[in-house]
């Protein structure tokens, strides 16, 4: 499940489109309120689901009230254009958020969390420890939390000894385009956990999974500190948007 959980896309009805939410048509100003009730988006959720709603009505709803420009609708599609669809929300900060007039701290926090929420349910297991088979296990688990993330967050995966997760962890994160690491902060939380062994995974904010030659002598120096200690690394992912490469499968560790 990703984050669309929350913010579920779908076709907007012609009578929901362009600027007819709090701008004057005709001569006569329309809200959300002068809408018939089945056609609120609250009401709309509740009747026809989630899934039938775009994505500038499930923001109005977290977001309830509009401005003296904007319908809450109105407000959500201002946001949606203002940061270049549903991932420039997503991946907007507090600040960011903030900065757009009639928004404030307190709705911003609040679209934040629900962001945060969306990445927790996308991430759950419930309950049950789920096990590495392959690669693509592994990339499951971590695409939907790193694939939109503007910086670089190191990440390790920690794993029993029948490949069980028994842990994810962030390691480090970087600047916008680099993550550092090194083999005492990956292996201190592993013997802290009493892992048997590891998965490294990072992403690039680029979009674009391609190892690079630092990811390669990282891979390599993990590697190494790994069977000093004795906690085999398995692999180290790259995760791009969408796309994630295995150096394991590509025989580059």
């Amino acid at each position: 499940m990703r984050l669309t959980a929350f913010f579920t896309s779908a076709n907007i009805l012609p009578s929901y489109t362009g600027d007819l939410w709090g701008a004057e048509v005709a001569g006569e100003r329309y809200t959300i309120k002068d809408l018939p009730a089945d056609e609120r988006p609250r009401e709309r959720l509740v009747k026809y689901g989630a899934e039938a709603l775009s994505n500038a009505e499930l923001l109005a709803i977290i977001l309830r009230v509009g401005t003296q420009e904007y319908s809450a609708v109105g407000l959500a599609e201002h946001m949606l254009g203002k940061f270049k669809g549903l991932k420039g929300v997503a991946t907007a900060s507090v600040e960011e958020l903030s900065r757009v007039k009639g928004l404030g701290t307190a709705k911003a926090a609040q679209i934040k969390a629900m962001v945060e929420l969306g990445k927790r349910l996308a991430a759950s297991i419930g309950g049950s420890r789920p096990a590495i088979r392959s690669p693509q296990d592994a990339a499951d688990l971590l695409m939907p939390e790193l694939r939109d993330e503007p910086q670089e967050h190191f990440k390790g995966i920690f794993l029993n000894k029948k490949n069980e997760v028994l842990k994810i962890r962030t390691i480090t994160v970087g600047s916008l385009d680099a993550s550092i690491i090194t083999p005492r902060e990956l292996f201190r939380d592993a013997i802290s956990i009493n892992s048997a062994a590891v998965i490294v995974a990072h992403n690039h904010p680029s979009g674009d999974p391609t190892p690079s030659r630092e990811d390669l002598d990282i891979s390599k120096r993990l590697q190494q500190a790994g069977q000093v200690i004795g906690i085999e690394v398995l692999d180290h992912l790259v995760i791009g948007d969408g796309r994630w490469v295995s150096l394991k499968e590509r025989g580059l560790m």
